[in-house]
Parts: structure tokens; C-alpha cells; sequence
């Protein structure tokens, strides 16, 4: 038979001995031994066996002995219960509910196909507009159609610009007085916008003092505190005198602070003892004098300066010298004041400031040709002293200054402003200012 010669013959007599030897230890007696050892005993045990098909005498194959021993181990699949249909695809919908997004696209189809629709052709929509319809409870509603109106035909004319007739320069002297008004105005709003560097730094000089200070001014006066706060009015069509009154000040009738300041209408102008001034007025009570200090950009306050100091009609070359140590020499009081109240004064002791009383053209222009410019060494500011001669430069300086005399006389010879000023002030340099962007 295919069992003995089949090679797996050793392995099922081993396990036919084990089983033998197990069951005897349960079921027989201890002395009771079966001896399946031979190959006539394991013929004698299978012989009784009927086959219903007859044994091939080939090997089987290692797959069909695998397939075999597959079905026999394989568990039983376990009934299924008889779940009704329905219920399985209601629980795989709940499960899965984004199966349900594409159907969503159908009902607006089916909507759409189920709704009458024309079967002419389509009008033209340009040729005939629709008729509008609205209709309002109580408004009779009008029947005639709207229809679209033509646009006028635009010939393409060329345009013709005529001639600009030429400028002809104003007569200032003809102006009227408002006139004058709205163009002094209107020139302190464009300088104000297009100043040099000058014009952004505030000088504090003191104009006047004593027990009490008249005052007047070209337009109305507004009245502040220190703190920028309005104090009242003072009207344009007279003198004022201000005095001492305690700790503080009073103007006519009415009191105000130790510390008043008192500003004209843009474009307005302060007269203080005859003198006009720019900028404004600080009225400023110490207790037993009464200070006036005058508020104005260094740019007007050098316009006044240089043409106290010099001739304008001296060479532009000396004239600029002149505005540099002039700068120099602000600047210098500037960041060291000579009072808590001011920066610097305003006479011979100082450098002469006169309001706008002594401007001129020809110095103004020189101011802002040199904006920015002041004597330095080393980076610093040097305070550059000045005098009308040499000699006097010398008894008072010490000689190290410039002589105003002899800058004219070096400008008349060919120097410019920066040699002359290198002349006076040796080892010195032109600095320059600059405002922040």
C-alpha cells in the first residue's frame, strides 16, 4: 500500500506510538503493552480500513497532503444570523455618510428637468430688453416698456488750449492792506513748510524788562500758558501794557499767569517798545521784574543779526563769513543759555538783534546759502567771537576772533567765506547741521 512507501512513514508510526503509549496509561492496565514498532503491526492496523476509492499508486503531491490537512484543521465559519437587506444598507449608509455628497449633485438636476422650459427659439435679449415690473401698494404702476436710448455720436474734434497770457510781476506798494495781510500769511505757511535747517531750531532772546512792558501787534493776540492752554484774546486795535501783580501778571483788567505767552495771527508781527518782531512774546514775572522774551527760529533771528552786524551792501563773501560766526555763536548760547529764562541777549554785549527792523535781501540770502553752517573743531561748536577791527579783537579776545573790517577786506581780495573764516579761526572747520528726514 502507499503508506509504507510513503516518507512521512516514520513520522506516523512515532505518533501512533505516542497515542498507543497514552492511551494505555489512561485506559488499560499498567502491564497490559502494545508493540507497534514493526511495520507488520502498522499493516495489521490500517489493513481493516475500507476504502470507498482505490489508492493511486503514486506519491500525492506536497500540495494536495497540504490542501487535506487544511480542510480537516480549517475552523467552521459560524452562521451568519438572516439579517434583512434594508437593515444592512441603512447601518453601511450610517457608517459611511459621505457616500451620500455625489447624490446631492442629482436633485437640482432633477429639479430643472422636471420644470417646463420654451421650445422656440431664444429672443435676443439685446434687441428687445424686458419690461420691468415693480410694483408698489398704492403707486399706479406705469405700462410702457423701457427702452434703451441711444448715446449721441462723439466726433473726435482735437482740443485747442489757448495761449497762457505772459506773468506780469506784482506791484507790492499797490496791494491793500488785507491783500498785504493774506500775502504775509501765506508767505510764513510756505516758508514754514519749506524752511531750511535754521528755521527748526528755536532761539529764546531777551528783548526787554522792567516793572511793566507795552506791546501791541499787527493782528488779534492769543493768549497761552505753558502749557499751551488758552488763556483769552487781546484785540488788534491797541496798545497793551502788561505789569506786575503778585505772583503774577496783568493786562489791563484781566490777570494771567507768572509765565503769559502772547502770539500774533500767522503772518502777524509784535511791536515791542516801536521795534517789530517775529515769532512770540513770553511775559515772564520773576516777582520784581518783568521780563520779555522773544520766541523766534534762528533763521529770522540770524535775518536780523547779520544785518546789524555788517553792511549788506558789503561783498556777499564777507557777509557769509559773517552769518557762520554768527550761527556759531547763537548755537553756542543755544546749548549753554545765559539765563533760565533766555538763550542769549539781544545787545552789543551779545551780538546785536534788532527784530525785523534792519533785514535786508542781500543778508537773508546769505543766512540761507550758509543754513546750517557754524565754525567747529574737533566736531564741537566753537564760539566764535567777533568784532568790528583787529584791534579791538585784540584788547578784547585776546586776538583770537574775527575782525569784521578785515573779512571785508579778505572778500574784496578774492577769499571766500570758508578761507576768511579759516583765516580768524585756525585749525578750525565749516560744520554743518542737518535736520532728520
Amino acid at each position: 500500500m502507499w503508506l509504507n512507501k510513503n516518507p512521512f512513514k516514520k513520522t506516523l508510526q512515532d505518533s501512533l506510538a505516542r497515542h498507543e503509549a497514552d492511551r494505555n496509561q489512561t485506559d488499560r492496565p499498567d502491564h497490559l503493552e502494545t508493540n507497534l514498532e514493526t511495520d507488520d503491526s502498522i499493516d495489521r492496523l490500517i489493513a481493516p480500513i475500507e476504502l470507498a476509492e482505490p489508492i493511486p499508486e503514486e506519491y500525492p503531491s506536497d500540495e494536495t497532503i497540504s490542501q487535506a490537512f487544511s480542510e480537516l484543521t480549517a475552523p467552521a465559519a459560524p452562521e451568519l444570523p438572516d439579517i434583512p437587506l434594508k437593515t444592512i444598507a441603512k447601518t453601511f449608509i450610517k457608517r459611511r455618510p459621505w457616500l451620500l455628497l455625489p447624490l446631492l449633485g442629482l436633485f437640482p438636476a432633477i429639479a430643472w428637468s422636471t420644470m417646463p422650459h420654451p421650445t422656440g427659439p431664444i429672443a435676443n435679449v439685446a434687441a428687445a430688453p424686458p419690461t420691468l415690473s415693480i410694483a408698489a401698494p398704492g403707486l399706479p404702476v406705469p405700462n410702457t416698456p423701457l427702452s434703451a436710448t441711444a448715446l449721441p455720436k462723439v466726433s473726435a474734434t482735437p482740443l485747442t488750449v489757448a495761449t497762457p497770457p505772459p506773468l506780469v510781476p506784482i506791484d507790492l506798494s499797490k496791494l491793500t492792506p488785507e491783500q498785504k495781510a493774506q500775502n504775509a500769511k501765506a508767505k510764513a505757511v510756505f516758508e514754514s513748510t519749506n524752511a531750511p535747517v535754521d528755521a527748526y531750531v528755536e532761539m529764546h532772546v531777551s528783548i526787554g524788562k522792567g516793572s511793566s512792558i507795552a506791546f501791541a501787534s499787527t493782528t488779534a493776540l492769543n493768549l497761552t500758558d505753558e502749557k499751551g492752554t488758552k488763556l483769552g484774546n487781546l484785540a488788534v486795535t491797541q496798545a497793551h501794557t502788561a505789569q506786575l501783580s503778585g505772583g503774577g501778571i496783568t493786562i489791563g483788567a484781566q490777570s494771567f499767569p507768572a509765565n503769559t505767552f502772547i502770539e500774533p495771527e500767522p503772518g502777524g508781527l509784535l511791536y515791542l517798545n516801536n521795534r517789530p518782531y517775529r515769532g512770540k512774546l513770553l511775559l515772564s514775572s520773576d516777582g520784581s521784574t518783568l521780563h520779555a522774551v522773544n520766541y523766534i527760529n534762528l533763521r529770522h533771528y540770524l535775518y536780523s543779526v547779520v544785518a546789524s552786524e555788517v553792511s549788506p551792501s558789503w561783498s556777499p563773501e564777507a557777509i557769509k563769513a559773517q552769518a557762520v560766526a554768527a550761527r556759531s555763536y547763537a548755537l553756542t548760547y543755544y546749548f549753554k543759555p545765559a539765563n533760565s529764562r533766555y538763550h542769549i541777549g539781544s545787545d552789543e554785549y551779545f551780538q546785536v538783534y534788532s527784530g525785523t527792523q534792519r533785514e535786508d535781501d542781500r543778508s537773508n540770502q546769505a543766512v540761507d546759502v550758509t543754513s546750517g553752517e557754524y565754525v567747529s573743531y574737533k566736531g564741537g561748536v566753537v564760539e566764535s567771537l567777533y568784532a568790528a577791527s583787529d584791534d579791538i579783537v585784540a584788547e578784547a579776545f585776546a586776538g583770537k576772533g574775527m575782525s569784521q573790517l578785515g573779512a571785508k577786506s579778505l572778500a574784496e581780495k578774492g577769499y571766500k567765506y570758508d578761507q576768511i573764516l579759516a583765516n580768524y579761526y585756525p585749525t578750525t572747520k565749516v560744520g554743518k547741521i542737518a535736520k532728520d528726514e
